[in-house]
């Protein structure tokens, strides 16, 4: 491992386009910070938002918005080989973390039906109640363009509906608290060659749930099932990643037989046959 001094730099340097560049981009494009903000920087020991982490120390020293950042780190559960090694990482990061502990890996690891998804939503609520306890008003999230495209891609094969994960949104049980996502536009094989560069290695998910899969041999997730698609395709097609993130930016309502905005619903036969309207 490199010194915290050089993985510093090189995010400033190295991987100026492929991190930094799209850092700054999203957070310009969607409005993610502004002035007095407080935000709880959610770091669950992987090489995302580890990586987010450092990126928004860079912000802090580069920046001339005027905002205010704590490290949290939730321990859902992990063994103690995985909760040190978080801790060693946050150390030789020079990252200030504050870690709280909760027992939500052995609650979920009962549940059979959509463990993942409930694990996801139990664990944010967590963290929303630690950082309203710091007097934080946002919290990031470390989801990569990668996850973005994914989600895309599951919704409609899995899920039969175009969505997306938006780059922010307010929290549906705690209005005056936003959950943005900084890491929008980089891509998980740029945060991969930035890790080995450095000689980084973090915690995988560590789950309860995921180390039971790897010991029966089960299949793996839906998501890792897209993620399989999206490699094949791009050997292929150079820009479907982009084009699949693209196309919930171009969506033509004019050319969509339905859709929902809140509890409406809209058909096209609702407007048809008023020409010129």
């Amino acid at each position: 491992m490199k010194s915290c001094e050089d993985i510093e730099k090189s995010i400033m340097t190295t991987y100026r386009q492929a991190i930094w560049t799209k850092f700054r981009k999203a957070i310009k494009e969607y409005n993610l910070i502004q002035d007095g903000d407080k935000i709880a920087v959610c770091i669950s020991g992987g090489k995302d938002s580890m990586l987010m982490a450092k990126c928004f120390q860079e912000l802090k020293r580069h920046n001339k918005i005027n905002f205010d950042v704590v490290y949290l780190v939730m321990n859902p559960g992990y063994n103690e080989e995985n909760k040190q090694k978080i801790i060693s990482n946050a150390e030789k990061l020079n990252i200030p973390i504050d870690m709280f502990e909760t027992k939500i890996f052995d609650v979920v690891s009962e549940i059979d039906n959509n463990p993942c998804f409930i694990c996801s939503k139990i664990r944010r609520g967590h963290l929303y109640k630690k950082a309203k306890e710091y007097g934080c008003n946002k919290i990031a999230l470390g989801h990569h363009f990668d996850d973005v495209i994914e989600t895309i891609l599951m919704g409609m094969l899995y899920g039969s509906q175009i969505q997306t994960m938006m780059p922010k949104l307010y929290s549906s049980y705690h209005p005056d608290m936003q959950l943005i996502r900084p890491m929008y536009y980089i891509k998980e094989a740029d945060i991969v060659r930035w890790k080995k560069r450095n000689g980084l290695e973090f915690i995988k998910c560590a789950c309860k749930v995921s180390e039971r899969k790897e010991l029966t041999g089960e299949d793996g997730s839906k998501r890792d099932e897209i993620k399989e698609l999206i490699n094949t395709l791009r050997k292929k097609y150079k820009n479907i990643d982009i084009n699949i993130f693209r196309s919930v930016e171009n969506v033509n309502l004019n050319a969509i037989i339905s859709y929902r905005k809140g509890d409406e619903k809209h058909h096209f036969l609702d407007d048809y046959g008023h020409k010129g309207e």
